[in-house]
C-alpha cells in the first residue's frame, strides 16, 4: 500500500504575512510605518528561492 500525503499547511512565508498583515491593518508596533512592499514580502520568497536556482542551473549548464 502506497500513502498519498499531501500538504495543504500553512509555510513559515503565509504565516508572517498574515502576522505582518494584521500587524499592519491594526497600526500596531513598527509594522504599522511599514510600506506594503514590506508587507507581503514574506509571499515572494519562494519566488526569489526559484529564481536564484534557476540562475545558478543557467550558469553551470553555460559553464565551460
Amino acid at each position: 500500500m502506497s500513502k498519498k500525503s499531501s500538504s495543504s499547511g500553512f509555510g513559515i512565508g503565509m504565516v508572517l504575512f498574515i502576522i505582518f498583515l494584521i500587524l499592519k491593518l491594526t497600526e500596531t508596533g513598527v509594522v504599522a510605518k511599514w510600506s506594503w512592499w514590506a508587507v507581503t514580502c514574506p509571499l515572494w520568497i519562494p519566488f526569489a528561492v526559484g529564481i536564484s536556482l534557476l540562475m545558478l542551473a543557467v550558469i553551470f549548464v553555460n559553464r565551460n
